[in-house]
């Protein structure tokens, strides 16, 4: 029996990625190897309480959306989290996977829509991308940079030029919260007409940042 230490499981508006506004059940997987210096889930490091995959399974019917988001921390740096991602996909829900970007992604069921960071400098954490991840991204799957200063965005954009991202992946640019505004942003890729998608996170601009939303 596969078993996974869950943070938290709640029901929301999906705040990121092409879903975002749709009601959103969010799996929340404790901890992370990470350290991210605007990581907004520092909380999830730590607790949260041992669930099978069937209890996890159980638990999350009582909502009535189709639509998963698997995330953490970092959720596969749990062994079992593959299992679950499966699981849920043979349940028919539409699933979607939040990676740092520094695990392999190899073991990720196919049908699941990976979003997946590229760590900027800004982070601290650059060196832990995992290129090798980049040739397993598939149609429908998502990128997401966190741009911290304009170097982050420069580096950004010099990255999605140079490096093999699949032609058909989407790129996501996300303001670093109380970093670098929106509006900022957006004149930056506005001005060197980027093919991205800004983002925003909605959760954030509804309620506030805090837990379980």
């Amino acid at each position: 029996m596969t078993t996974l230490r869950i943070f938290e499981i709640f029901y929301s508006l999906q705040g990121e990625s092409s879903r975002v506004g749709l009601p959103t059940i969010f799996i929340r997987l404790t901890g992370c190897p990470l350290r991210c210096v605007y990581c907004d889930t520092e909380y999830a490091f730590k607790g949260g309480g041992n669930m099978s995959v069937d209890e996890i399974m159980q638990e999350i019917k009582q909502h009535g959306t189709r639509y998963v988001c698997v995330t953490g921390g970092e959720p596969l740096a749990q062994k079992g989290c593959s299992v679950l991602l499966t699981s849920l996909c043979d349940a028919g829900y539409q699933v979607s996977l939040e990676t740092s970007g520094a695990m392999d992604l190899t073991p990720v069921d196919t049908r699941v829509k990976v979003i997946m960071d590229v760590k900027t400098p800004g982070s601290g954490e650059m060196s832990k991308n995992r290129w090798e991840n980049l040739p397993l991204l598939k149609i429908g799957d998502e990128v997401k940079w966190v741009v911290c200063s304009r170097e982050d965005y420069d580096w950004a954009r010099q990255m999605i030029a140079e490096q093999p991202f699949p032609a058909d992946c989407d790129h996501l640019f996300s303001p670093s919260f109380n970093q670098v505004s929106g509006e900022t942003l957006a004149s930056w890729i506005l001005q060197d007409q980027l093919h991205v998608r800004m983002q925003l996170q909605l959760h954030k601009i509804l309620w506030g940042e805090k837990q379980g939303v």
